[in-house]
């Protein structure tokens, strides 16, 4: 291989052969596209020696095998490097005491406020690197089946775009396997960069609702924690106290309703099982971009160019799902308050900030939803935090918290119209409330729920 590149086409050559790379660039241009404004939309470094090193990287890629829809190696690697590039160091001694202490005393604190007991995961501080191994596994669940769904229909569209990927065979693989590699490791790169940039971001694994492990760990990243305390006119030490009770109190509450983690998932899978690709909008997509301007095509790939058709199945899929992470998300905000009142001296102000942050989400959550179709934000986070809040000041937290024992006790989006009556109407099947949760739970069960007074 020479050890610099004066064109993207010698970078084709270097990949391909000289025979494929030809075929390849011959049906890019004939399909109106330019490698080189192409690899500059990517944001592929210019530098030559970088370059080499990706064409390196990339043969390596292209030569290994894959099972499954994403290249996960180098989601990985993509996930790390960009990690290491924005500044990720270790850990120190004092960092890592700072935040076991913040997560005991949240423990301490959350003790007489609800009857959900300390998660029994592992605790630590992690540096962005670490949380990205911890959490890639969850990413990976939750983005195969929508990767499959997306890289067959670029394998398709390309196919019948270019027309002669046949002579685009590496030694011992078909073409077809080869746009199936190449659409996994385009899947796998985007997907690593948007892990990544979540790993900028996240606190610990509570931050966009879902359960990140499946430990019941409990963690902070006291780098993000300082960096988000840099702008707000309040402590750094009461920020990080805060943060930590949230996380804590998102762990017991995971730790407390076993099916609680499988339930979620679920609804997230269920809506993957239906994903559908609009190919003829992904094709026209194509067709609209201007090749010879490299803005026009990042813009094109961050806005989401593999156009998905949503179904009801998936509407009711999404809606179950943001009602969901708005009860949980307003379980944890009453806890917390609860905790942390008269404790802390801005959790007016923090709570509300947590709120406006959830709601409006950011870059990694734009590039999720892109990339899987889901936008993992809790709109009804208000209506939720109001019924736990009025289910707590009238029947208490021992019955409050009873109600994750089974998810058909859940709230529905109706009963947070109105957290009133959602009391109310729990309580009126019967005079005595526990009595109401036995019915329901023996109804959930299949069993026979016992005759009620008229």
């Amino acid at each position: 291989m020479p050890n610099e590149f004066e064109s993207w086409e010698d970078v084709l050559r270097s990949l391909l052969g000289d025979d494929a790379a030809a075929q390849a660039i011959e049906s890019m241009r004939a399909a109106g596209l330019d490698p080189a404004a192409m690899g500059e939309a990517a944001g592929l470094p210019q530098d030559r020696d970088q370059l080499m090193m990706m064409v390196n990287q990339v043969q390596a890629m292209l030569a290994a095998s894959g099972d499954g829809p994403v290249n996960w190696k180098l989601a990985h690697d993509v996930a790390r490097q960009q990690v290491h590039a924005g500044g990720d160091p270790s850990l120190t001694a004092a960092e890592e005491a700072r935040v076991r202490q913040s997560l005991q005393v949240a423990d301490l604190w959350l003790d007489p406020v609800t009857t959900l007991g300390p998660s029994r995961g592992p605790r630590a501080g992690l540096s962005r690197a670490a949380w990205v191994e911890k959490t890639l596994g969850t990413f990976q669940r939750l983005a195969e089946p929508v990767a499959g769904s997306v890289v067959q229909a670029i394998v398709d569209t390309l196919r019948a775009e270019t027309g002669t990927v046949e002579g685009l065979g590496l030694t011992g693989v078909s073409a077809t396997d080869l746009l199936r590699r190449l659409g996994g490791a385009a899947f796998g790169m985007q997907l690593g960069s948007a892990v990544a940039t979540l790993a900028r971001e996240a606190f610990g694994f509570s931050d966009i609702g879902l359960p990140l492990t499946d430990d019941a760990a409990v963690a902070l990243i006291p780098r993000n924690v300082d960096e988000f305390g840099d702008g707000l006119d309040v402590p750094s030490s009461e920020v990080m106290q805060f943060l930590a009770v949230r996380e804590v109190a998102h762990a017991r509450l995971y730790s407390g309703a076993p099916w609680l983690r499988s339930h979620v998932l679920g609804i997230v899978e269920a809506y993957a099982r239906e994903i559908s690709i609009d190919t003829a909008a992904m094709e026209e997509a194509f067709r609209a971009i201007d090749p010879s301007d490299p803005q026009q095509l990042r813009d094109a790939m961050g806005s989401g160019v593999f156009a998905l058709d949503v179904s009801d199945g998936q509407r009711q899929s999404l809606a179950h799902l943001e009602t969901t992470l708005a009860v949980i998300e307003g379980w944890v905000e009453e806890v917390t308050r609860q905790a942390t009142q008269g404790q802390l001296t801005h959790v007016v102000a923090l709570t509300e900030m947590m709120r406006r942050r959830r709601a409006a989400g950011g870059p990694a959550e734009d590039t999720f939803k892109n990339l899987v179709g889901l936008e993992l934000r809790p709109r009804r986070l208000r209506d939720a935090a109001a019924l736990w809040a009025n289910l707590t000041a009238t029947r208490g937290m021992e019955e409050r918290d009873r109600l994750w024992s089974h998810p058909d006790l859940m709230p529905s989006a109706a009963e947070l119209d109105d957290p009133t009556a959602f009391t109310a109407a729990r309580a009126a099947a019967s005079e005595d409330f526990d009595d109401a949760l036995e019915a329901l739970l023996n109804e959930a069960d299949g069993e026979q729920a016992p005759d009620t007074p008229a």
